[in-house]
């Protein structure tokens, strides 16, 4: 349970950095800060997967409350107006409680309001109610204003809308543009007054501070009144298409809030709450089958990223079944010895450099988690070897083996993955990135083993010896001693040695490509200028292009800049316990302890992509990110019991 007093929910600025996130298992998401101020285009309390799980579409935006008693009238919402907060809601916001469901108290003249958000598993659907306590009875009510646009979009005030609503029993039927699901709405014995106002020139703070569209303007077409008693709880629902007559909102929101509690059953500290948002990621696919979303607000299936994530989502969490599902649809998506980074499906989809290779290491985590080789030898063995040959015998975008055994690419190598660009004027990671031949050394090792175990010993050692052939060529060519730690590129104008953590993937990998003293120091030197208490730094002072921080102008610079990482803490301390054992356990420990009350500075409850590298440690970029939340999973899980002792041992060499 977190629970945030008046002194964070009445203050804007602090508030509106708190976000909270729901998800119903089909693509689509709830999701706001904790005052109910959309600071992004993605916010909605009603955003549905129209194509499960590809294209989204923000359907209710949001609902504006209001309070009446004895002739006076509170407004309870809180928005952002080109800069001018209006209404002034937060002024009366009491309390925020997320248990495991959101809920905000507002109070106004001895009177108590509460609203509590359930978005239904399996249901294109939002439950809000409404629980009022005071000395008689009040008026509440309801505006929903209207986005019905794809989460790039926004809407501007147009003739098109259609403004009428048609009457479904107690429901309120709308169909405010052709092509688009009608959008059932609910009150219990309320009345429903139809007016068709805009409401125009909302601002959404996070996307101006990127340089996205970041103005909207929203439709209502009408509003519900209803008289509370004191005691009263009602229920409002919206859904996708019309509501199934014999719904009970309330026995369905208490049914999905136990749901989210057992999720987080067991253990203690952060793990609860990353085993919670965990379950937000893994999502039904095309098919009936399922799949991972890479993060919220874009909830976009990403193969690269779901196979970084799959260990920690799935096999960390005893989701092994659901393991094998994901990891076969995966594989059905493999084109040569390239994975697309977007699913097949979602049309524009790139290549990446390494996403077969990350496939290699998704399927090595499985067997060392689940020890299933039967299905390994059924299911992926063939595609797996397959993969390694197309990779040896050179693929589209210029990958191919050089005579040393490394991986060249004429493509850009995408800093820290699909998640991140280069930015603008920085030279392109092409020729010989660090990560791209460590998981090139790893996935030729996994499969030697497989080779082997298929009775193929000629072809096991034809590949175990590309890969010494490929760490020799890789000390000589990445290596520094004058600087201490490995490039971050090399082509044929040289060596790029800027800080970044890509060449952890040399030491924290299941098979790791340094000897233990050229280890130690890539260690220690990482801990200095690339750890931080909520991730690693993309890129390390003091470096000119280094931008760890957002900007004197309120604008964040690109995350490859300097924004601290926290998935790749993960990376690093798979790489100091190689190194340095049970001590480095303990010191992985403390760090986990330090970033656990992030947990309630950012989206409450789950990890975002990305963070100040700098204090205060905003948290910048996506709101909930897989790679993040699976990979602390990942680590968490591997830690196991924490230690009796604090063992003076750390990285220093």
């Amino acid at each position: 349970m977190l629970r945030l007093g008046a002194d964070v929910v009445r203050d804007v600025a602090l508030a509106a950095r708190r976000e909270w996130l729901l998800t119903d298992g089909l693509g689509g998401w709830a999701a706001s800060t904790v005052l109910g101020l959309n600071t992004r285009g993605g916010h909605g309390l009603l955003v549905v997967a129209s194509a499960p799980p590809r294209t989204r579409m923000v359907l209710l935006s949001r609902v504006e409350e209001s309070l009446g008693w004895d002739g006076a009238r509170s407004e309870l919402g809180t928005n952002d107006y080109d800069g001018v907060i209006h209404p002034r809601g937060f002024e009366h916001a009491d309390t925020f409680l997320l248990d495991p469901l959101p809920t905000l108290t507002w109070e106004v003249a001895g009177r108590r309001l509460s609203r509590t958000i359930a978005r239904l598993q399996g249901e294109p659907a939002v439950v809000i109610a409404y629980q009022y306590e005071g000395p008689d009875a009040a008026l509440l009510e309801l505006r929903p204003l209207l986005a019905y646009r794809e989460l790039d979009a926004r809407q501007r005030e147009n003739a098109a809308v259609r403004p009428e609503a048609t009457r479904s029993g107690q429901d309120v039927v709308l169909h405010p543009y052709d092509g688009c699901p009608a959008l059932a709405l609910r009150l219990s014995g309320a009345i429903w007054q139809a007016d068709g106002l805009w409401y125009r020139g909302f601002r959404y703070a996070r996307e101006a501070e990127r340089g996205a569209a970041a103005r909207e303007d929203l439709f209502s077409p009408g509003r519900f009144r209803l008289e509370l008693r004191p005691g009263t709880v009602a229920a409002f629902v919206a859904w996708a298409g019309g509501i199934p007559a014999a719904t009970d909102p309330l026995a369905r929101m208490a049914l999905e809030r136990r749901r989210v509690r057992a999720l987080g059953d067991a253990g203690e500290g952060l793990l609860p709450d990353l085993r919670r948002a965990a379950d937000a990621f893994l999502v039904r696919g095309p098919g009936g089958g399922r799949a991972i979303v890479s993060s919220y607000p874009a909830g976009t299936p990403a193969v690269r990223e779901a196979l970084i994530a799959l260990p920690g989502l799935c096999l960390a969490t005893g989701r092994h079944d659901e393991a094998r599902v994901v990891l076969q649809a995966l594989t059905a998506q493999v084109e040569g010895a390239l994975v697309p980074t977007r699913a097949a499906e979602d049309e524009g989809g790139l290549d990446a450099v390494d996403t077969g290779l990350w496939w290699v290491v998704a399927v090595e985590r499985f067997r060392e988690a689940t020890g299933d080789h039967e299905f390994i030898r059924a299911r992926l063995q063939g595609p797996l070897l397959a993969i390694l040959e197309s990779y040896r015998a050179g693929t589209r975008r210029g990958v191919r083996v050089s005579a040393e055994g490394l991986l060249a690419h004429e493509d850009a190598a995408n800093p820290l993955g699909a998640g991140a660009r280069e930015e603008e004027g920085a030279p392109p990671r092409r020729g010989y990135a660090v990560e791209v031949q460590a998981l090139w050394y790893n996935a030729l090792l996994v499969g030697a083993d497989l080779a082997r175990a298929a009775g193929q010993s000629a072809r096991a050692g034809e590949w175990a010896a590309v890969a010494a052939r490929a760490r020799d060529s890789f000390l000589r060519a990445f290596w520094s001693d004058r600087h201490g730690y490995l490039a971050d590129v090399v082509d044929a104008g040289g060596a790029d040695f800027s800080l970044r953590p890509h060449q952890l993937h040399a030491l924290g990998l299941p098979h790791a490509l340094l000897p233990r003293d050229k280890a130690q120091r890539v260690l220690e030197i990482a801990r200095r200028a690339l750890v931080t208490p909520v991730g690693l730094r993309s890129l390390a002072p003091p470096d000119s292009r280094y931008a760890g921080s957002i900007g004197e102008d309120g604008r964040v610079p690109p995350l490859d800049r300097g924004a601290a990482w926290p998935f790749l803490a993960a990376l690093y301390f798979d790489a100091l316990i190689r190194i340095h054992g049970e001590a480095a356990k303990a010191e992985a420990w403390r760090w986990v302890d330090g970033f656990a009350p992030r947990v309630a500075e950012g989206t409450v409850a789950t990890v975002p992509e990305a963070f100040e590298a700098e204090p205060p440690h905003r948290p910048l970029g996506a709101m909930a990110s897989a790679r993040a939340v699976a990979e602390l999973l990942r680590l968490i899980t591997r830690l196991g019991r924490r230690p009796s002792t604090r063992p003076a041992r750390s990285d220093r060499a």
